[in-house]
Formats: structure tokens, C-alpha cells, sequence
């Protein structure tokens, strides 16, 4: 999840563990570890693919932030040497504030490599979107209130409490919602004889009511959008092509392997100019995806492995006003026309 939401879940839990004993250190403390696991982005790793694939792996995992929170209680010890009896719970809190910060990550379509180095495979159920308002908005009224409201009385704590479960409510909601979605999309896919190799579910941008699907098959891959506040039409399917025979020759080299791998299959490859270029799927719409990949240059008739190179992205959010109409209203259409259609 984004910054913000991962700050303002560490202090949340951090108020709900300690704020009633040591006041607004909880929260800080908190919010600090809410934010320590992502610091890893600032690590260089020698390459692009290194630096995306390894991220959410060592920083995010439950066994090594276990081993970091004795650290990071030892430096509270030493800022606050007046609440060193309360040791033991700065563990309970820091661990805590750890563990529902991967967890978190573990439900957006990134995923998280939670129990690295044993299991390297990113957990992701991709239940909710990177930025999603109805999820951070009860845990930041939740702190406010509680840094606002006097410690005289509970009335704070208990309004970030009540924060807490709402957005644990929330988070429960987007697993029921990709439930009905998954079984509406397969229903679909049947009914229109799409022949495919893996289908990937998510949320829309900022939501959960507005659902993307991704369906691999040989030559490319579909996209289509359902919403939960849709009739029982007919959902549309676009296709795009995708071009693996540019690989011939680099798909046995690492980076191209990884990349396939991190993105369990739900990628393209596309020649941009004289660029081999694999674009992950999961992130972005299209056609601007977020993470675009340039592995090899083409040089008639084979391909030249290069050093990978990340490419820029567009960030075009002039399509957020249709995306919204989308979720009301299933005549909207998402996709470009040129591109509909079976291959």
C-alpha cells in the first residue's frame, strides 16, 4: 500500500497497543515502523529488475522483521530511557506494527515475500488497490482523534479503535467483493468460449466496486472490466497482442526469467523502435502500465540481450473521470475499439 496508509496503520496500531500508557509515542513510534519496511526502494540492487523484483522480499519478510524488532526497541530504549519498563510490549507494538504492514501489502497485486528466504514466491491476493480512500480514511479520522482529543479520557483511543476495525471491515469486504467478481469473470469467460492460460482478477484504480481482468492465451491477452453494480450483460472482452517469439534466444537469460516469474505470467512483449520491452501486466491499464521493461534490442534476425533498462512511464490520469462513470454506468466503455475482438 501507499505511504500514507502504511504511517497511518503503524500509529493506529501503536495507539491501540501502547497510547493509553505512554501517549502520543505510541503513535510515533508506530508510525515510524509502519513506514520502515518500504525504505528498501532506496537500496540499490545493480539493475532494474533486481531493484523491482527484490523489493517486499528480506525488508518485508515476518521471520526478518522478527530479528529487526529487538533492534528497533533497543533505540526506543535509548530515545526514552524513562519507559524502559515497558520492554516488553514496545516489542508487542513494533512486531505488530511489522506484521499488519506486510500483511497489507500481502492483499495489493504486488504481493509480498512474506516468509523470505524460505519461500521466495510474493503472497499476493490482489483483494485491493495500491490507493484506496475507504480503507486509509478510518485509520487517519482514527489518529487525528486520538492526537487531537485529550488523554484525560478514552474518547480518542477508542475513535482510533473504531477506525481500526473499519478499515478491517473494509479490507474483509474487498476479499467477499473478489469472490462474486472471480466467479462473475469465469462464468463469462465459459459463456464466450475464451480459451486462456491464466486469469488475473483485480481492483480498479481507488476502489472495489469497478474489477480488471487479465486472461493470458497463446497469441496475447484480454482485458475486460465488470462492475458489482453491474446487470447480468454481456461482459466485453478486448484483446491485445503479445509477441513471445521476440525472445527467441535471450529466454533462458535472468533477467527475462525473472521478470516472468515475478509476474506469474501475466505479462506482454512488445518491440518498441528496436526495443524488446516486457511490460508486467498487473500494474497499470491499458495501454500505460507501470512497469515497462526494456531486456534486449532487436538486430534482424535475433534479439541482443542488454542490461535491462526500466522505461518511463505514462502517467495519464485524464481517464479517471470515465473510470468512475464506469462503475455506475456498464455502457461505458474502457477499451479502445481498434483493438476489441478476438484475434
Amino acid at each position: 500500500m501507499d505511504s500514507v496508509t502504511q504511517i497511518a496503520l503503524g500509529a493506529a496500531v501503536g495507539e491501540s497497543v501502547l497510547g493509553r500508557r505512554i501517549g502520543n509515542r505510541a503513535m510515533l513510534w508506530g508510525a515510524i515502523a509502519g513506514t520502515l519496511p518500504d525504505l528498501d526502494v532506496f537500496v540499490p540492487l545493480g539493475d532494474a529488475v533486481r531493484d523491482f523484483t527484490y523489493h517486499r522480499s528480506a525488508s518485508h519478510s515476518l521471520l526478518v522483521l522478527l530479528l529487526a524488532t529487538p533492534l528497533l526497541v533497543w533505540l526506543i530504549n535509548r530515545v526514552h530511557p524513562s519507559l524502559r519498563g515497558y520492554g516488553a510490549r514496545w516489542a508487542v507494538m513494533i512486531y505488530l506494527v511489522f506484521a499488519t504492514h506486510v500483511l497489507l501489502d500481502s492483499f495489493t497485486v504486488y504481493g509480498t515475500q512474506i516468509f523470505w528466504p524460505i519461500v521466495t514466491t510474493p503472497v499476493a491476493w490482489a483483494t485491493i488497490f495500491i490507493i484506496d480512500p475507504l480503507y486509509t480514511l478510518p485509520l487517519l479520522i482514527g489518529v487525528i482523534a486520538a492526537l487531537l482529543m485529550t488523554r484525560t479520557s478514552d474518547r480518542g483511543h477508542l475513535f482510533n479503535r473504531y477506525g481500526l476495525i473499519a478499515s478491517t471491515i473494509y479490507l474483509s469486504w474487498t476479499v467477499a467483493a473478489k469472490l462474486m467478481v472471480n466467479h462473475r469473470f469465469e462464468s463469462e469467460i465459459e459463456a464466450q468460449d475464451i480459451r486462456y492460460d491464466k486469469i488475473l482478477t483485480l481492483p480498479a484504480p481507488f476502489n472495489s466496486l469497478l474489477w480488471r481482468a487479465v486472461i493470458m492465451d497463446a497469441g496475447g491477452y484480454y482485458e475486460a472490466y465488470y462492475s458489482l453494480l453491474d446487470g447480468n450483460g454481456k461482459i466485453r472482452f478486448s484483446h491485445y497482442p503479445s509477441d513471445e517469439s521476440l525472445l527467441a534466444g535471450i529466454e533462458d537469460s535472468w533477467p527475462v526469467q525473472r521478470l516472468q516469474w515475478f509476474s506469474r505470467g501475466i505479462y506482454s512483449v512488445s518491440l518498441r523502435q528496436q526495443d524488446i520491452v516486457i511490460s508486467d501486466l498487473r500494474m497499470g491499464v491499458e495501454p500505460h502500465y507501470a512497469f515497462n521493461f526494456k531486456v534486449a534490442e532487436l538486430e534482424n534476425p535475433h534479439a541482443r540481450a542488454v542490461a535491462p533498462e526500466l522505461l518511463p512511464s505514462i502517467r495519464d490520469f485524464s481517464g479517471l473521470p470515465v473510470l468512475w462513470r464506469r462503475i455506475w454506468d456498464d455502457s461505458v466503455a474502457l477499451d479502445p475499439d481498434e483493438h476489441s475482438g478476438k484475434p
